[in-house]
Formats: structure tokens, sequence, C-alpha cells
């Protein structure tokens, strides 16, 4: 892996086998923020008094970090649980070489490829090391309040934008639940829709196109 520095001066990597970087160039922790932690309305979330993050392909950590981070910042006595879905144990490693301006990302530092899980106060961050479409199937039914959705593009990792991923994404989301996620691929979209998510445009940063968002349709 290559290390990048984005626009926002935040650190990230390119994977060269796949030869694409796990962050917006435009900027990694702002990418964050945009487009995965404003639109599925995580501070709102906070106020309730306990939120439950699935983040898919978890990388470095940024997307649920800044979740963490806002939604402590929005009620500090928050109840948070992040559940990330990863396949690469190179790029946790990696979490001990980035220093986000994210305030609770000295946290995550606790994470490596060999200890994938720890708690702070009422935060509770847990990594399911494999492939996403395996290990998905393990987690429980009804239960996030949001789901960031971050793979690689369609065009390399097309297999990560298939029904059967979708459906395990509509089966663990709760009924208010949205998911997040860059890409506004056709192929994605319709593959969410044949999976019972109803999707719209989400925000539009580094790229010419909008995001997604999705929700979940009761059959």
């Amino acid at each position: 892996m290559r290390k990048i520095l984005t626009a926002d001066n935040s650190e990230s990597f390119i994977n060269e086998q796949v030869n694409e970087s796990y962050h917006s160039f435009h900027g990694a922790v702002e990418e964050a923020l945009k487009k995965y932690v404003i639109p599925c309305k995580i501070p709102a979330l906070a106020k309730t008094g306990s939120v439950r993050i699935l983040d898919v392909c978890f990388g470095l950590g940024y997307n649920s970090a800044m979740a963490v981070s806002a939604a402590l910042e929005e009620n500090p006595d928050c109840e948070i649980e992040v559940i990330g879905l990863e396949y690469d144990p190179e790029i946790i490693a990696k979490i001990q070489e980035v220093n986000p301006l994210l305030p609770f990302y000295p946290k995550y530092k606790k994470l490596t490829p060999t200890n994938l899980e720890f708690q702070e106060g009422k935060v509770k961050v847990k990594i399911l090391l494999g492939d996403a479409r395996e290990t998905a199937k393990q987690l429980p039914e009804d239960y996030f309040d949001a789901v960031f959705f971050d793979p690689f593009s369609p065009k390399p990792a097309p297999e990560m934008w298939q029904v059967p991923l979708f459906k395990e994404m509509w089966r663990v989301m709760k009924k208010s639940a949205i998911l997040s996620t860059y890409s506004c691929a056709r192929m994605a979209r319709d593959n969410m829709a044949e999976a019972g998510l109803l999707y719209d445009d989400g925000p539009i940063l580094g790229r010419r196109g909008p995001g997604t968002i999705a929700t979940k349709w009761e059959f």
C-alpha cells in the first residue's frame, strides 16, 4: 500500500491491487462526515441515547470514528456500538500509521490485526475480519441504526455490490435505519432496489455524481 495525503490534509492509502484509494482525494475526513455521518443523521440518533452503526469495509475506521466523535459531541452519555466488517488485516495494521483530526480516533489505535475489539466508556468497537458477504450473516436482524457502505467501487469489486449482500443489509437494518454509500452506480442502485432498499441521491463530494442513501422497504 502507498500512503497519500488528501486535500483536507488527512492521510489515506492506495490499495495497489485494485488501484483505488481507501478515501476520496477531496478529503478523507471530510468524506467521512459529509457522506456518512450527516446523511445517516448520527447527531440526531445520539440524542436518543444510543446508536448502533454497521461499518461495511471498515478500512482505517475514519467513517465510524467520525460518527463516534460526532455522537459524543452531541451527547457525551450516548451508548455507541460499532461493528466493522473488513477483509484485509493489512489495512487494520495501518491504523497505527495515521493521525486524522478526529477526537475519538486515538482510541482506535487499540485495534490491530490480532486485537479486533475494545470498549472505551460507553463506546464499543468490534471488527469482524473476513469476507463481508459471509460475516454479515453473523449479525442480528433489525439491529443497526446506520449502515456505512464503503467497499471499493463496483468496477474492481462488483461482488460487493450484488443483491445478496444488500439483502443482508436490509435484514440487519432497523425500520428507521439509513444506509449511505459514496457510489451512485446504476448496477448498485438496481441491486439495492431488488434487495428491498429504497434509494435516493446522497451528497456530492469530490465526484461528478452524488452518493446514495437508502432506507428499508417493508414488504
